[in-house]
């Protein structure tokens, strides 16, 4: 079978599916070179570095050889040709030599022009992607393999070149050989310090002197992984940004993350769902994210994080594995959602003081905060207002938009039907040895990075993966191979999925009610509850008093729509103000889609209600909830 090899370093096979694709420019990335359009170099959106690959086209053929007598016939080479192989290291001493030479006098004309080194060049595409595909920069595992065969080639054909000069230039040879003896180290602590020395011109766009800066090579670089942080996709695009750490009340040091308008007097939450991150809503660039286009609209936007990432913040640094990821739904409702919410009043009560100095204050909060979540997200922000409530507590927020919120499981895939009934079966002895669900290792991280990368360099492997991610989940349309090409899965970090977690959504799905996780012992669960069950959160939506707006997805097979509508009646009949609105997406294109349908909903209901600052506190029953590390740590069930 022949295939051919183009100068782009793609297959005419990719290639061809690559300008066939009808979606090109969201399924696939440009494989222009650099020679094509050379004046194009420096972008506002940063492009995807790819392989040089030679200027030619090759052809490959394919031979099936019989394994024993190739076997028979290299050995018996390798002892004819041990001679030869002798004598070509004369040849690769020789390009040593001159390379050296070459590489002094380069440094010895003084041109502020950069070294370049031939076999590592780095091609830069013209074509100016979208921010959803740009975060992914990174080279795959295949074209990592392509190209260090190819470096390897050209390298035995220059040693040759190399080697034919010397014996039609004696003289040169010579000269270069008495300088050889004469300083035999010279050249090769040149060729060093560049080497280590080695840097690449920038540009940052904007600044006020807009001419080239360096940038010295980091591992990243060079192992060509993306690594950027919500911070780095944010400030890009020209976007102000703040990092506030929280540490909540076990200990657990999380992110807020912020797009400040210090004076604004709206401002709104942001909170992601399961295996995501804050990245999720700026993954889509300035037009397309819920995050720009709320502080378009003036608001103080505010994105949180949950606990579970790698990296495994906690104020005890020496805190075990198994400790940490003993967390479930009910930590992300009770502690991080409440740590960074009072963190957010605290920053915005001062502010506002500051910037209004003369105005009188009250007792009241002088802005309006509203929430926005997704999934997992939504069914924490539920817990959280409820609990607030029971516990007579100002929750602080105006309005509540849940896309596709969790709560309800009764209606699941295939898979997911299997996953959550092993894991009731076999809780004691999972959590055990299964702490979290996460890759461990960064260089399995780094090599999951790559393969991601070829998903999206090979339309026809992508795909493929996409048909059977999508089938898995029960048909859900979610682009789930760009969804894993996001850089908060890194070599460095990602977000993980504690056993705990998964265990809760299991009980909901078991129990088919919305209820906070059961520590499988009545005494445990009366010491944290106040009675032998865990609370029913569906029973107490009539303590909800803001406006929720509930978003449903018609092609979402993670939480179908008629598990949203479930949270829509039992909010109708408690009397909440609700509203319920479908769209034809998938579960992960409400925050990862570009959809402008969709966010001009948001924005509209974000604005629809004005809050009702003063709440009047009705539980229907005195519950304890008491929240000792003692009751949460003493779990006999997992």
């Amino acid at each position: 079978m022949t295939f051919l090899i183009c100068h782009s370093g793609v297959s005419s096979f990719n290639q061809f599916i690559h300008e066939l694709s009808v979606d090109s420019d969201s399924s696939s990335v440009d494989y222009a070179s650099a020679e094509d359009e050379p004046d194009e170099i420096y972008r506002s959106t940063p492009s995807s570095p790819l392989s040089d690959g030679s200027g030619t086209c090759r052809t490959s053929t394919h031979i099936n050889h019989d394994p024993h007598w190739t076997n028979w016939v290299a050995y018996i080479f390798s002892w004819i040709l041990l001679p030869a192989r002798f004598l070509l290291r004369i040849p690769f001493l020789l390009f040593r030599l001159l390379s050296s030479q070459e590489s002094k006098a380069s440094l010895d004309t003084g041109s502020p022009r950069p070294r370049t080194f031939h076999p590592f060049r780095k091609v830069h595409s013209s074509k100016d992607h979208v921010v959803q595909r740009t975060i992914d920069r990174r080279r795959g595992v295949i074209e990592d393999l392509h190209l260090a065969i190819e470096i390897f080639i050209e390298a035995i054909f220059d040693m040759f070149h190399k080697a034919a000069y010397f014996v039609f230039s004696p003289f040169a040879a010579f000269r270069i050989f008495g300088k050889w003896f004469s300083s035999p180290s010279a050249g090769d602590k040149d060729i060093d310090d560049n080497v280590s020395n080695a840097s690449v011109p920038t540009a940052t766009l904007g600044a006020n002197d807009p001419s080239p800066r360096e940038r010295n090579l980091t591992l990243h670089h060079a192992l060509n992984t993306d690594a950027r942080t919500c911070r780095d996709v944010i400030t890009e695009l020209g976007y102000p940004y703040e990092a506030i750490h929280v540490i909540t009340s076990d200990g657990y040091v999380i992110l807020l993350e912020r797009l400040p308008r210090r004076d604004a007097r709206k401002a709104v939450f942001l909170q992601h769902g399961i295996l995501d991150s804050s990245m999720g809503w700026v993954s889509n660039g300035v037009v397309g994210s819920p995050a720009f286009a709320a502080f378009d609209q003036g608001y103080d936007v505010f994105l949180g994080n949950f606990r579970g990432l790698v990296s495994r913040e906690h104020v005890d640094k020496n805190i075990s594995l198994r400790q940490y990821w003993r967390f479930s739904i009910n930590e992300h409702g009770t502690e991080d959602i409440p740590a960074m919410i009072e963190k957010i009043h605290e920053v915005k009560t001062a502010e506002l003081k500051l910037s209004h100095p003369n105005e009188e204050t009250n007792d009241e909060q002088p802005y309006k905060l509203c929430a926005i979540s997704h999934s997992m997200g939504g069914a924490a922000m539920l817990m959280y207002v409820i609990i607030r409530r029971i516990e007579e507590k100002p929750h602080r927020l105006s309005r509540l938009v849940l896309l596709s919120p969790a709560g309800f499981h009764d209606e699941t895939s295939f898979l997911f039907t299997v996953a959550h009934y092993i894991c009731l079966l076999l809780a004691p002895i999972l959590a055990l040895f299964v702490p979290a669900l996460y890759i461990p290792t960064r260089f399995f991280r780094m090599l999951f990075n790559k393969l991601v990368r070829d998903f999206h360099n090979y339309p026809a492997v992508g795909g493929l993966v996409q048909t059977i991610l999508s089938y898995g989940f029960g048909g859900d349309s979610s682009n789930w191979v760009g969804v894993l090409g996001l850089p908060h899965y890194n070599m460095n970090d990602m977000p993980g999925l504690s056993f705990r977690v998964i265990h809760h959504l299991a009980q909901i799905k078991r129990t088919k009610k919305f209820r906070m996780y059961d520590f499988g012992s009545k005494a445990v669960n009366m010491e944290v509850y106040g009675s032998s069950e865990p609370i029913d959160l569906g029973e107490y939506y009539s303590l909800i008093d803001i406006p929720v707006d509930l978003v449903a997805g018609k092609k979402d097979q993670i939480i179908t729509s008629s598990m949203v509508k479930k949270h829509y009646r039992l909010m109708k009949d408690s009397g909440v103000d609700v509203s319920y609105n479908e769209f034809e997406y998938g579960h992960l294109d409400f925050t990862f889609a570009h959809h402008e349908e969709l966010l001009a909903f948001v924005m509209s209901r974000l604005l629809l209600v004005e809050p009702d600052l003063k709440r009047q506190s009705s539980p229907k029953k005195a519950l304890k909830l008491k929240k000792t590390g003692h009751a949460r740590s003493g779990v006999s069930s997992d």
